[in-house]
C-alpha cells in the first residue's frame, strides 16, 4: 500500500448507508398484520418486490409473475400501493434528517448519512446507526439495515452484506480484509455484463480486481471504468455525502414508545426538546419565527401544527410557550389516538447575531417582570459549554426515565 493510500485510511468510519429491507413488501406486512411471516409478492404481472419469505423460494425483483407464483405458489400477491410507499419513504427520510443534516438520498428506500462530528452529541457512528434502526422500527414500523464505514462505497457494501435487518461497521484498519474476499458482483456498478467481462479475465473476487493492473482493466472495461473500479477495489473513494440543500430548520424529536403517557409525561418530553433546540440555535447564532409541533400517533398517522411569531427568537421561554399552546390544542386527538412521538422544529431562520434587540415594553402575564430571560438563557448556555449538556436538568424532568430523543433536525 502506498503512503498516500495509507494516509487516506486514517479517517474515521463516519459514513452510514441506510437501506430499507424489501421496502414495498415490508410496508405491506406492516399495514396488514395477516401478511407478517408469510411470503408476499408485490405486483402481479412483474414482481416489483418480494418479502424475504418469498425470496427464500427464489422469487426475485423484475421476475415474471407466473414464474414467481410457480416458485412460490403459497405466496400472497398484492397490488402495489405507491402512495403508501411514498409516505413511508418520507417518514423514514424524516428520521434520517433528524440524525444529521447531511443526508444524500439515492432512491426511495436508501440514503447515505454523514455523521462526522456527532460523537459528543449522539455517540459513536455505530451507536448512531443502532439508534437510527431502532427509531425507524419504532416510529415507522419498518426494518432497515445500516452499513458504517469510512467511505460511501464501503458503507454500501457493508449494508448489503448485513442484510436483512442488520448492522455492520467496517473499521478503517480492516477495510481490505473485509473487502477483498467478496465476489466482484458485490461492487457498486458491477452488473452482469461487467461481471462476465471480469470473470473472463480470471477476476472473481474484489481482491483479484485490486491485484490486476489498472492498464489491463482499462483495456477490458474502458479507461474511466477500469480506473474507477480499480480504485474502489483498493478502498479508495473520495466521494462525499452531498445534499445540495441549505439549512431550513432546527429541531429535535423524542420517541415516547407505546406505553401510556400522561399529559405531564408529554409536557416533560416537550420541555426537554425545546431546551435542546433553543440551545443549539443560540450556539449556531440562529433565530426563528415559525414553531412547528410534530406528532405521531399509535397507528403511525401523524399531525403537524405550527404558529408564526411576530419576530424571530431563540428564547427558550418564548419557544416553549408557543409549543405548549400547540400541544394543548392537540390534546383531545392525543387522548383518542395515543401518542408515540413528539417533535419540535423552529424554521424561518435568521442570523441571530445580526438581529436588532427590542425593548421589553410588555411582560407576558405568566412571566415574572424581574426575570431577564435572555440573561438566564446565556447563563445556562455557559454552564453547558463548560460542564456538558447533562450538567443541568429541569425540575420537571427529575425522576423521569432518560429521554431518548433524536437530537438533531436541521435541514
Amino acid at each position: 500500500m502506498t503512503a498516500e493510500r495509507a494516509r487516506e485510511r486514517t479517517g474515521e468510519a463516519t459514513i452510514l448507508h441506510a437501506d430499507l429491507d424489501s421496502f414495498y413488501s415490508s410496508v405491506e406486512q406492516r399495514d396488514d398484520p395477516s401478511l407478517r411471516g408469510r411470503p408476499v409478492i408485490v405486483g402481479g404481472g412483474v414482481v416489483l418486490a418480494a418479502s424475504y419469505e418469498a425470496k427464500a423460494f427464489g422469487v426475485k425483483t423484475a421476475m415474471g409473475g407466473r414464474q414467481a407464483r410457480a416458485l412460490c405458489p403459497q405466496a400472497v400477491v398484492v397490488p402495489p400501493r405507491m402512495a403508501a410507499y411514498s409516505q413511508a419513504s418520507k417518514d423514514v427520510f424524516e428520521v434520517f434528517e433528524n440524525v444529521t443534516p447531511l443526508v444524500e438520498g439515492i432512491s426511495i428506500d436508501e440514503a447515505f448519512l454523514d455523521v462526522t462530528g456527532l460523537a459528543r452529541l449522539s455517540g459513536s457512528p455505530s451507536d448512531i446507526a443502532r439508534d437510527l434502526r431502532r427509531t425507524v422500527a419504532e416510529d415507522v414500523g419498518l426494518p432497515i439495515t445500516v452499513g458504517v464505514a469510512r467511505t460511501k462505497f464501503l458503507a454500501k457494501i457493508a449494508s448489503a452484506v448485513a442484510k436483512p435487518d442488520g448492522l455492520l461497521e467496517v473499521p478503517p484498519d480492516r477495510e481490505l480484509e473485509f473487502l477483498h474476499p467478496l465476489p466482484v458482483e458485490r461492487m457498486w456498478g458491477v452488473g452482469r455484463i461487467t461481471a462476465d467481462k471480469l470473470h473472463a479475465q480470471g477476476i472473481r473476487t474484489i481482491g483479484d480486481l485490486a491485484a490486476h493492473r489498472e492498464g489491463a482493466l482499462a483495456a477490458v472495461l474502458g479507461s474511466a471504468a477500469g480506473r474507477h473500479l480499480h480504485a474502489l477495489s483498493n478502498g479508495v473513494d473520495a466521494r462525499r455525502v452531498s445534499t445540495g440543500r441549505s439549512r431550513r430548520s432546527v429541531g429535535a424529536q423524542h420517541a415516547l414508545g407505546r406505553r401510556h403517557k400522561t399529559p405531564a409525561d408529554i409536557d416533560a418530553a416537550l420541555v426537554g426538546l425545546v431546551d435542546r433546540v433553543t440551545h443549539r440555535m443560540r450556539k449556531g447564532h440562529w433565530a426563528g419565527r415559525t414553531i412547528t409541533l410534530r406528532l405521531r400517533f399509535d397507528d403511525f398517522t401523524r399531525a403537524t401544527r405550527s404558529t408564526t411569531l411576530s419576530r424571530a427568537t431563540a428564547d427558550t421561554h418564548v419557544v416553549l410557550t408557543a409549543a405548549r399552546s400547540l400541544l394543548g390544542a392537540s390534546m383531545s386527538t392525543i387522548t383518542m389516538q395515543g401518542l408515540t412521538l413528539v417533535g419540535v422544529a423552529v424554521s424561518n431562520l435568521e442570523d441571530g447575531a445580526a438581529m436588532q434587540l427590542e425593548l421589553p415594553f410588555e411582560t407576558p402575564e405568566d412571566e415574572h417582570p424581574t426575570i431577564d430571560r435572555t440573561a438566564l438563557d446565556e447563563a445556562l448556555d455557559g454552564v453547558q459549554r463548560r460542564f456538558g449538556t447533562s450538567a443541568l436538568t429541569r425540575g420537571v424532568l427529575l425522576g423521569r426515565e432518560e429521554q431518548t430523543s433524536v437530537p438533531m433536525l436541521h435541514e
